[in-house]
């Protein structure tokens, strides 16, 4: 018998597949990258986490798809941000039916536990998933499923329904109890968990898909930066630090043009959208200066593009802040 699950990276996730390794079942780990995780790429941990419990790996890139199916059009709606967590849950799962042929395998895993997150895993939830997820009995929840209905691995034997578990609601008690056990460590999500969940990334995406499409290339420059949306509607993105300008720069969208310094000051590296009239050009120009240690009333070259701009700094956060609508978005 063979198993494709569904991998987060965490720990439930490990446990689910261990259960199911324990068994001699091949499982096979797939993570449905939908592009919405921290800025770290993730795949090197995630394979080691799965070999740590005897699995091989996958990651499958599904941002495009993700965006054009599910994001804008959720059938479930939305969480308290921009998170359609049952669609997410049901759309991951239909990939991973898609695959099942090409993996020679029988049945699907997920990691998730009933009632652990209140608006996705309550009991109609995980149902709601299951029959938006085309699922025919063959997707099982080896945490909690001793407290759902058994699925057809279970019924056929091919998985000993005894050895799995009955786990409930939102205490981490057993699952760390099970690590231990099991030996894992290092299992903490540095990710971060599903930036759609959060506030302040549901803002910046609310402001971007307000003037312009989204593609699968806009999301990583959603992660990093101070954001500003101009008076005349363009897109601008300074980095904070040493980290963030080396992601914008090495970052491609065609729709934005590069910002940076004609030498070699400490500055911030900046994207802005090819919209950008000449004003709103000048202002990134006099608020990168802005975010240097540069005299403010000396006149500076900033090049946008291959344009090049000599101007001052703003002299303080409420000078620009009169011409930035959205400012920090």
């Amino acid at each position: 018998m063979r198993a494709l699950a569904l991998f987060s990276g965490g720990l439930d996730s490990m446990i689910a597949m261990k259960l199911i390794t324990n068994q001699g079942i091949d499982v096979k780990a797939i993570n449905i990258n939908i592009g919405f995780g921290g800025t770290k790429d993730m795949s090197a941990v995630f394979r080691e986490r799965a070999l740590a419990v005897g699995a091989d790996f996958e990651m499958i890139d599904a941002r495009e798809e993700y965006l054009q199916k599910v994001l804008f059009s959720p059938k479930y709606g939305y969480g308290k941000r921009f998170n359609p967590c049952i669609d997410c849950h049901a759309f991951m799962m239909r990939k991973a039916r898609e695959l099942l042929e090409k993996e020679a395998a029988d049945f699907i895993i997920t990691g998730e536990v009933l009632g652990q997150r209140p608006m996705s895993q309550n009991s109609k939830s995980l149902k709601n998933v299951l029959e938006l997820g085309d699922d025919d009995g063959i997707i099982l929840r080896p945490m909690s499923a001793k407290l759902l209905a058994p699925t057809k691995p279970e019924i056929n034997g091919w998985v000993d329904r005894e050895k799995l578990l009955d786990i409930e609601g939102r205490d981490r008690k057993r699952q760390l109890a099970l690590a231990q056990e099991f030996g894992f460590s290092g299992f903490a999500s540095p990710g971060g968990g599903c930036l759609l969940t959060d506030i302040n990334f549901s803002e910046k995406l609310r402001d971007f898909v307000k003037y312009q499409p989204l593609y699968a290339e806009d999301i990583a420059l959603l992660k990093v930066g101070r954001h500003f949306r101009l008076e005349h509607n363009a897109k601008l993105v300074l980095g904070r630090n040493e980290g963030e300008n080396k992601i914008l720069k090495e970052l491609e969208n065609s729709a934005f043009s590069d910002i940076y310094l004609g030498d070699d000051l400490p500055a911030p590296y900046g994207k802005i959208s090819q919209n950008a009239v000449s004003d709103e050009k000048i202002f990134a120009a006099k608020l990168t200066l802005f975010y240097t240690k540069i005299e403010k009333n000396r006149p500076h070259k900033v090049q946008i593009a291959d344009e090049l701009f000599e101007v001052c700094a703003f002299e303080s956060v409420n000078d620009f802040k009169r011409y930035a609508v959205g400012a920090h978005v």
